[in-house]
C-alpha cells in the first residue's frame, strides 16, 4: 500500500495571478484543498519538498496529509500544473478524502515470475497493453502496484484482468475482462512459421 505523505502548508490570504507569482518567488507553490462538502482552502507549500514527493513516482496515488494552521486535511492529489518551459510545479489541486472514501486512481502494473513463463523462456516477448490500470479502491488502501504473475503463460497467450489477484476492496473501473499483456512470438519463430507455411503451400 502507498505510504501516507505529510506536507506542511500555509494559508494564502490573497488569490490571483499576482499573488501566485509572489508566492512562487519565495520558493513556494500555490495549491488548493477542496471537496468532502467543506469550503475550499487556498494554500501554498514548499516547492523543494513538493518536487521531492513528485519524484517518488507514486505521488498521484498517495494520500497526502496537509497541515494548515494546526488542522490536518487528508487529501489525494488530483492535478499538478507545470511551467511549460522550466517544468517546475506551479499549482496543485488536492481533493479531501475520508479514510473510507472510495476513490479512483491509476495504479501501475508490475510483472513477476517471468522466468516461470514457458513462452518467455522460449524467447517470446512480453507485449504490455496496459502499463497502468484505473482502479476504484478505499482511500486508506491504495495499492502501490498491480502484480501480474506470468507463470505458465505460453507464446500467443493473452493475460486478462481476471487472471490477476487484486487486493481486497480494489476493483478495476472498466467492467469487462480486458487484456493487460500478451506473449508475442519472437521474430525468429515468426520467420520459421512463415517459411513452414510457404513450404506447405508449395
Amino acid at each position: 500500500m502507498s505510504d501516507v505523505l505529510t506536507l506542511a502548508a500555509e494559508a494564502r490570504d490573497r488569490a490571483g495571478k499576482g499573488a501566485s507569482r509572489a508566492v512562487r518567488r519565495e520558493g513556494r507553490v500555490p495549491a488548493v484543498i477542496y471537496g468532502n462538502k467543506e469550503a475550499a482552502v487556498a494554500i501554498h507549500v514548499e516547492e523543494k519538498l513538493l518536487t521531492k514527493m513528485l519524484h517518488t513516482g507514486h505521488f498521484m496515488n498517495s494520500v497526502v496529509e496537509i497541515t494548515v494552521d494546526g488542522k490536518t486535511h487528508r487529501t489525494l492529489p488530483r492535478d499538478v500544473q507545470f511551467h511549460p518551459v522550466s517544468d517546475r510545479p506551479v499549482h496543485v489541486d488536492f481533493l479531501r478524502v475520508s479514510a473510507d472514501s472510495l476513490i479512483t486512481v491509476n495504479v501501475p502494473v508490475r510483472f513477476e515470475n517471468e522466468a516461470a513463463s514457458p513462452g518467455l523462456k522460449r524467447g517470446g516477448v512480453l507485449n504490455v497493453v496496459r502499463h497502468e490500470i484505473e482502479m476504484k479502491c478505499p482511500a486508506n488502501a491504495i495499492p502501490d502496484d498491480i502484480v501480474v504473475d506470468v507463470t505458465g503463460f505460453e507464446v500467443g497467450d493473452s493475460i486478462h484482468i481476471s487472471a490477476v489477484k487484486l487486493p481486497d476492496g480494489v476493483k478495476p473501473v472498466i467492467d469487462r475482462d480486458f487484456t493487460i499483456a500478451t506473449i508475442a512470438a519472437p521474430s525468429g519463430l515468426k520467420s520459421q512459421e512463415a517459411a513452414d507455411e510457404a513450404a506447405a503451400e508449395a
